[in-house]
Formats: C-alpha cells, sequence, structure tokens
C-alpha cells in the first residue's frame, strides 16, 4: 500500500511539473544579453527558436536590430515578429508563428498601444495558447506589466496611469521600480487606496521567474538590482524584498 501511494504521488508531481509547465519569466527594464540568455535556458533547448516582439515600439527598426546583435553570439536561433505588415508579405498567422517558438520575448515601450494592436489582431488569444503549451514567455518594462492584471503605465500624455493587462499572472506589477521617482511611490498609493491588487516590483536590471503562476526565482544582473512583493497589511505597506540569485 506505501509502494502505491509512494508511485501515486511521484506520478503526480511528473504530472504537475512535467515538460509543459507554464514559464513567465519578467525584468524591470529593457532587454539585456543576460535576460535573453536566461530565457533560452528555461526552455529546455540546445538551439531554441526564440521570437522577440517589438510591438510597443512600433516594430521600431533600431530596436529590432539591437535584438540581433545582443542575440549575435548566444545559442539560439532570433526571430522577430513584426505587427505592421500586409497580407502579401507575411504568410503564416501571428498564432503559427507565435505557436511554432520555444520562447517569446516581448519589449519595451507604450504598453496601452502594444495591448490594443494585440486584442484587434488576436495577438493576446495566441499569446494565452503559447502560454497554456509551454512555451516560455518573457519581458521588461511593457514586455513585463502586460502580463499581469494591471500596473501604472506612462503610455497615457501626463501622467502615470493605470493599465490593465492580459492578467496571465494575477498580480499587479510595477517596472522600473527604483530608476524612475515617480514608480514606487504611486504603486504605493494604488495599492494602499485598493486601486491595484498586492503584486510584483522590479528594478530595471532585475527579474523574477514564474512557474505555474507562481513567483520560484528572482535574478539580477547586478548586485544592487533587486525585485519585490508589495501588499498592503492593516492599512500599511510592506516590501519583501526577493532574494535574488546574480546571473551573466
Amino acid at each position: 500500500m506505501k509502494r502505491f501511494l509512494l508511485l501515486l504521488l511521484i506520478c503526480s508531481s511528473l504530472l504537475t511539473f512535467g515538460q509543459n509547465d507554464k514559464k513567465l519569466f519578467v525584468y524591470g527594464g529593457q532587454i539585456t544579453k543576460e535576460f535573453i540568455k536566461y530565457t533560452a535556458e528555461l526552455t529546455g533547448k540546445e538551439n531554441p527558436k526564440i521570437c522577440f516582439l517589438p510591438t510597443a515600439t512600433g516594430d521600431n527598426q533600431y530596436y529590432i536590430n539591437y535584438w540581433y546583435q545582443l542575440c549575435s553570439d548566444l545559442k539560439l536561433i532570433p526571430k522577430v515578429m513584426e505587427v505592421w505588415i500586409n497580407s502579401s508579405t507575411q504568410k503564416e498567422s501571428f498564432e503559427e508563428i507565435l505557436l511554432n517558438m520555444d520562447a517569446i520575448i516581448v519589449g519595451g515601450g507604450n504598453t496601452l498601444n502594444m495591448l490594443a494592436i494585440w486584442k484587434a489582431q488576436g495577438i493576446d488569444l495566441a499569446l494565452k495558447k503559447a502560454y497554456e503549451k509551454g512555451i516560455v514567455l518573457a519581458g521588461g518594462s511593457a514586455g513585463s506589466l502586460c502580463w499581469f492584471n494591471a500596473g501604472t503605465t506612462d503610455s497615457r500624455p501626463k501622467e502615470l496611469t493605470i493599465v490593465n493587462g492580459l492578467s496571465f499572472l494575477n498580480y499587479s506589477h510595477c517596472p522600473h521600480y527604483h530608476s524612475e521617482k515617480s514608480r514606487k511611490p504611486l504603486y504605493h498609493e494604488n495599492i494602499l487606496k485598493k486601486k491595484l491588487s498586492s503584486g510584483y516590483a522590479c528594478d530595471d536590471n532585475s527579474g523574477i521567474l514564474f512557474i505555474n503562476d507562481l513567483a520560484t526565482e528572482s535574478v539580477s544582473t547586478d548586485s544592487k538590482s533587486f525585485s519585490y512583493y508589495v501588499q498592503e497589511k492593516n492599512g500599511k505597506i510592506i516590501e519583501e524584498k526577493l532574494e535574488t540569485k546574480i546571473i551573466e
């Protein structure tokens, strides 16, 4: 009987933490070689296909060139999915492109505009399918904020405002936590006022890995950058600095 229960527990663990684990890696700032390399390792593939989505910058060519430059000496196959296209130049659907990848990295820029385009083109639904399939999702700045239920954005004129995300992760989020002075106090204020749920904040050079929707590891590219869990308790903000691992 004990042996049967042990086998049942092992089988259950394999089903729960199998090949199709949902992996999502977010970081607070812009894309770096270290974050690309870390994302590639999460796929478990020797030479993974990784697609970059520069939607938030309007498929800016400089950003696309920078992506290829960063990937030039890494063990991966870099791709880019542009949305400013026409039917004569692209014969695959956005869903077909995304579901054929091992990982997808979303760049920074205007979160609000990016989400509007994704929803108009059905890219949000394709990304959800990719996530459920076990394709690694990642991104920083707009590319991190988009995965959460909500957070603050500079996508509108004049001031930081709240934007609703895709809710793949049911927490709020704050990128650029210490690099932009208004980010942290406004994030705290919105949580205290119940405008945002509890959530995770990242410095520009720090990120968090979520597996099956749970935060499992915090990584940074230097010793001065961290990620945090921020919540309200008894009318006060509680900020928990996550233990971090330096990556190269």
